[in-house]
């Protein structure tokens, strides 16, 4: 018959630990405070870095002297582009709507891309463009 064996981890030998005196205890809380506000600081910075329209708020910043609200100037004039752009957008659902068949053939095809295309590209591309100096705007007061 066998016996489970236990076993058991040497006796300590030596000067008993003591705890850590109040003076010491109160520099290592410091020091973890210290810690912990600059890691704090280091986390603000870092999701200031991905803040997407925190570069065009420094973009705006940097040329506010050259170009004085041009922010505001592109919040202002975003709805009425907007409302161009879907009023072209609904213009080419409606006539693909109206006839799908206009894609099969490819001299209509052609038309079709001449006569939207170009049109909604560039429409898409500004408001791509001032989107962004609009939101950035919204932020700065200036």
């Amino acid at each position: 018959m066998s016996a489970p064996v236990y076993v058991l981890p040497p006796l300590l030998t030596g000067p008993a630990q003591t705890a850590p005196a109040p003076t010491e205890l109160t520099d290592l809380l410091r020091q973890l405070i210290a810690l912990q506000q600059e890691q704090v600081s280091l986390l603000k910075a870092q999701s200031t870095n991905h803040d997407p329209s925190s570069r065009w708020r420094a973009l705006l910043a940097r040329w506010t002297g050259e170009f004085p609200n041009i922010g505001g100037a592109c919040k202002q004039v975003l709805p009425a582009i907007e409302r161009a752009y879907l009023g072209l957008v609904r213009e080419v659902t409606d006539k693909l709507t109206d006839d799908a068949e206009v894609l099969t053939d490819e001299f209509v095809l052609a038309e079709f891309l001449d006569r939207y295309g170009t049109k909604l590209a560039q429409m898409g591309n500004i408001v791509n463009q001032l989107t962004p100096l609009a939101d950035a705007s919204s932020t700065d007061k200036g």
